[in-house]
């Protein structure tokens, strides 16, 4: 691949400068009024210092030590459905408070975060994630259907409590079928101490591929019988960089404004700049880029890492890095290309390279020129993201040499009675039940699952090691609920049982596993992590490509069971769940993936 390459066609296309101020998505993200951001909130009633008191990125270990700040930080949320045009094509966009990306919880480490959700569609549930986050003593809050708590009715409300118990960047999305894939989505930002000082925060860079149908249409085709509609299906129509990339009219007979614009952001001249990385599309592995300027990157998802610099970013589905960028200080360009590409050797896509234009300052830049800078040369087509050799945790963290327990799940691909090709978790694809709550049932005592659950039962394990072997030509960005993975190990064949880096591994709560090779070229491939068994509940494992996720690749593991049965569970999710009972006894919900 060779960042550039596609933009220039598309440029082509165009034929005329690209304007830089539309909101076609209702959205300020991008935009030249989109906000910066502090180095934490100042609103905690301390007489002063950091909210995090004495706690260090590189000397407290966040997931024994949260510090209290006292402070509730409150959200109101109103998912609905509006017409949109985020990269000039007219559709049906399913946004929170009116804008496509959604509106940013902020919070300082510690605090607590409080989101009322109102359902404003009228045929759909739905249940939102707060992707990353521990959960720990409010499991019920981690906002899966069918596993911590039932969707919230068309209608009804519902409101999470939950702690901010780590820092550093992250989003929340819907969690309801391919639902996140049509709008539903926006940055989370949770400060916290800082190992690399920098000037200004320019906040999240959301880097998504997008569809011109509606997620619905997607998940029928990818549900088909029909081959020829599930390879379609996965098929990206554009790739955005904060809700916006003008898409190229000449490819469509859609309705469709031409120079629908692209984002903006401002670099001062010599700044060390902060930007939050976050992929957060349906299925696209991305590379990210700005010409000319190398990246320091000094966080992966929410753990700190030791600073390390590149060119170009890889990143999975879901996964996030911080980085920091430095402005030239005697620059002769006054403007620069901020690029995403869609790996697509992974995954198809109709325009696969979106862009954003970076303006120097000082003063309201012009819009109306196009940079002339050059991308850096790019020719990785592996499906891979940063690896587990360069990232390290800058808290170093040894797992339990000997876990208690050990699992091996083979990722396949299947076909059930019906002819549907389905995604399977050791010859079992998942399917939602929305009525039934698999931690409810756990905290009643059940110990036997329905075998559409994929429930794996880690008993009282205090550690317990995954081997992932993927044996599919499909690379699968593989999430971990309630917890962050050490990932001890990857590569091709069968796991030696050799750990990279024991004292100090790679920590992150999603982690790419590649496509197995050819037939008779080689084998499977494979990644193997290991969980501290420390947060009783029900946590989903899965592939965070909506439409793979949609095809049943998801299994749950329950963790501490005897524990769990503790759980003080709110009585809000009993009464959620007889709102959903009554809802869906007069509705027909259309269940026709696996629901998650």
């Amino acid at each position: 691949m060779h960042l550039g390459k596609v933009f220039n066609t598309v440029v082509t296309a165009l034929n005329v400068a690209l304007p830089q101020s539309q909101t076609n998505g209702a959205s300020k993200w991008g935009s030249l009024e989109a906000p910066t951001f502090p180095k934490f909130l100042r609103s905690n009633p301390l007489p002063g210092g950091y909210p995090w008191g004495n706690c260090t990125a590189s000397g407290t270990n966040q997931y024994k030590e949260v510090p209290y700040t006292g402070v509730t930080r409150h959200y109101d949320f109103t998912i609905s459905r509006k017409t949109l045009a985020p990269d000039g094509v007219t559709r049906s966009v399913i946004v929170v408070n009116g804008q496509f990306p959604g509106p940013a919880i902020e919070a300082n480490w510690g605090d607590w975060i409080e989101v009322k959700v109102h359902n404003g569609l009228d045929y759909e549930g739905t249940a939102i994630h707060w992707h990353g986050l521990l959960q720990k003593e409010t499991q019920w809050y981690d906002g899966v259907p069918s596993v911590t708590q039932c969707p919230i009715a068309p209608g009804t409300t519902f409101t999470y409590r939950f702690r901010a118990d780590l820092y550093g960047s992250s989003w929340w999305h819907a969690h309801y079928s391919g639902q996140y894939a049509g709008g539903v989505l926006g940055p989370m930002i949770i400060y916290g101490p800082n190992h690399v000082d920098y000037d200004t925060d320019l906040g999240p860079v959301f880097i998504t591929d997008w569809y011109h149908r509606d997620y619905l249409d997607i998940v029928e085709d990818v549900m088909s019988t029909n081959a020829t509609k599930v390879r379609a299906a996965g098929v990206s129509d554009n790739n955005l960089i904060n809700g916006r990339m003008s898409f190229d009219c000449t490819k469509t007979d859609k309705n469709c404004k031409k120079n629908a614009g692209v984002s903006n952001f401002v670099f001062q001249p010599g700044k060390k700049h902060r930007l939050r990385i976050i992929n957060a599309g349906a299925e696209g592995l991305q590379h990210f880029s700005i010409d000319e300027h190398e990246m320091t990157v000094i966080a992966l998802d929410f753990v700190p890492v030791e600073p390390y610099k590149t060119n170009v970013l890889k990143l999975g589905i879901a996964q996030r890095a911080d980085i920091i960028v430095e402005a030239k200080r005697n620059s002769t360009r006054k403007s620069f290309w901020m690029r995403s590409v869609i790996e697509t050797d992974c995954t198809p896509s109709n325009q696969p390279e979106a862009v954003a234009v970076v303006h120097y300052g000082p003063g309201r830049p012009s819009t109306t020129i196009m940079p002339s800078s050059q991308p850096w040369p790019d020719n990785s087509t592996a499906c891979v993201d940063e690896g587990i050799d360069v990232p390290r945790p800058l808290y170093p963290i040894a797992p339990a040499p000997v876990p208690e327990k050990t699992f091996t799940i083979d990722i396949t691909v299947g076909q059930n009675e019906t002819g549907h090709t389905l995604w399977m978790m050791n010859n079992s694809t998942f399917r939602a039940d929305f009525n039934d709550p698999l931690l409810l049932a756990a905290s009643n005592g059940r110990d036997k699952f329905d075998p559409n659950s994929n429930v794996i039962d880690a008993g009282q394990a205090k550690s317990f090691r995954v081997i992932v072997n993927n044996r599919t030509p499909a690379s699968h960005p593989m999430h971990f609920h309630g917890h962050n993975m050490y990932v001890l190990a990857q590569g091709s064949g069968e796991w030696d049982g050799v750990v990279k880096n024991a004292h100090n591994p790679l920590r992150r709560d999603t982690f790419v596993v590649p496509g197995a090779l050819p037939p008779n070229t080689g084998a499977n491939q494979y990644f193997v992590f290991q969980i501290d068994g420390d947060n009783p509940g029900t946590w989903p494992f899965h592939c965070h490509i909506a439409w793979h996720a949609s095809g049943g690749l998801f299994v749950n593991f329950l963790e501490r069971k005897n524990e769990v049965a503790n759980l003080n569970i709110p009585y809000t999710i009993k009464q959620t769940c007889d709102q959903w009972d009554n809802w869906s006894r007069n509705h027909v919900v259309p269940t026709i993936d696996s629901g998650v």
